[in-house]
């Protein structure tokens, strides 16, 4: 009952987020300062969600403990030291853009996830699971990548994170070049999670049964 609880908690928290959203958008009539009045909410959230990294790599789910540490610690960076911490970039459409999609997707997968442990799975349910993703997914990394590209200026210009020589360790660090190579890294490793779950929908949506967590 544990993996249930934990599922069933966390699409409980992603509505309470899509809640705040939506009750910022209507009294404020604009996504401008969004992000500030959910912020310490996705923080939390998100930050939370390392746990399914443990349950991986301890068997509470059976699941690919590398997909599921890229997702996570992807979406950690992006909060933590993106949008957290250049704050000139909090009110970018792209921001918005991943925000709504994140949100979505996570609803979705933990009712699946739910759903399934309670082995009473709606269709629909499973039918968003593993449609939802088809376009999520691709809007979602547009997001993240115009988000970053957004940061790269204030980065070059305020050497955030960066470290430069001479210092007592004679190491440097150049967060700029650092978030290009970031940037790069989505060409090899989207493709990758996207036909896993590609395959995964062939499955499950011709009658196969999936009784264990496979992303």
């Amino acid at each position: 009952m544990y993996t249930v609880d934990f599922f069933s908690g966390d699409k409980e928290k992603w509505l309470v987020l899509a809640i705040a959203m939506a009750r910022f958008y209507l009294e404020k009539g604009t996504y401008k300062g969004l992000y500030k009045s959910i912020q310490k909410t996705l923080k939390f959230f998100q930050t939370f969600a390392l746990l399914e990294i443990i349950h991986c790599a301890v068997g509470v789910v059976h699941t690919s403990v590398l997909v599921t540490g890229v997702q996570v610690c992807s979406r950690i960076f992006m909060v933590w030291f993106i949008t957290h911490s250049i704050k000139q970039i909090q009110n970018e459409d792209s921001v918005i853009i991943f925000l709504v999609v994140w949100t979505v997707t996570e609803i979705t997968r933990y009712s699946f996830y739910t759903f399934n442990m309670l082995n009473h799975l709606p269709y629909f349910i499973k039918w968003a699971r593993y449609n939802f993703f088809i376009i999520l997914y691709p809007v979602g990394v547009v997001g993240e990548l115009l988000t970053i590209y957004a940061a790269l200026p204030y980065v070059k210009k305020s050497g955030i994170f960066s470290v430069r020589l001479p210092n007592k360790y004679n190491v440097s660090f150049d967060y700029y070049y650092f978030l290009l190579i970031i940037m790069a890294s989505y060409i090899p490793l989207f493709p990758q999670l996207y036909f896993h779950m590609l395959r995964q929908r062939r499955k499950v949506l011709h009658g196969e049964v999936i009784v264990e967590k496979d992303d």
